[in-house]
């Protein structure tokens, strides 16, 4: 059977946009699939005692921009660090990469594109015709993802998505998880490469 990772992250995080194109490099290279899930971080951060950025000490919050210009240039990327429409509710962009999920598609396309807006555009991914215009210019159906991205099928399936989170010990955005070993953010790829590359078992907590 073919190894996969499942892919824990939510178009809210930056962390995750800076890794994403890598990401999928790595796992492209090592013949590795990939299982998208989306997971909204406020309830995965309440649950596993993380702090939303504006409740973090200051100390944390300036020390963040200043790790997201670091890695800026280190993964030879152009974004605004604060963007003007963020933070959004990610609930129904995240949702019609469920949605595109559930029907069949590849919502690939869709997550570059959606990327970029919010980091290198500015755009709103809080509004559902922005979210609608993005999915269509990538050519899936914008308006029907973004309709069946707010029913209860895709609820459920996000929620499914946050427990699944919590019982592979995923407290935060990017996580892969790979044969039960969990790599938190997008500064881990490296060494989930290397995983890949040498064929390991999976590192435990146990001592």
């Amino acid at each position: 059977m073919s190894r996969h990772i499942d892919y824990f992250f939510s178009l809210q995080s930056p962390w995750a946009y800076i890794g994403h194109r890598l990401f999928r490099d790595i796992a492209a290279s090592h013949g590795v699939g990939v299982n998208l899930k989306p997971v909204m971080l406020l309830d995965l951060f309440a649950e596993t005692g993380g702090l939303p950025l504006a409740k973090r000490h200051p100390a944390r919050q300036r020390y963040r921009i200043v790790e997201l210009k670091r890695w800026r240039d280190k993964r030879g990327l152009d974004f605004h660090v604060q963007p003007k429409n963020w933070p959004f509710n990610a609930r129904l962009a995240d949702g019609v990469v469920i949605a595109a999920l559930q029907a069949g598609l590849d919502p690939e396309p869709f997550l570059q594109r959606a990327f970029a807006a919010i980091w290198e555009q500015q755009l709103s991914l809080g509004d559902p015709q922005v979210i609608a215009s993005l999915a269509s210019a990538v050519g899936l159906p914008g308006l029907e993802l973004v309709t069946q991205a707010a029913s209860d099928a895709v609820g459920a399936a996000y929620e499914q998505n946050r427990l699944d989170a919590i019982t592979a010990d995923v407290f935060g955005s990017p996580a892969y998880v790979l044969d039960g070993e969990v790599f938190w953010g997008q500064d881990r790829l490296e060494l989930l490469a290397d995983a890949l590359k040498s064929g390991r078992s999976a590192y435990t907590s146990e001592p």
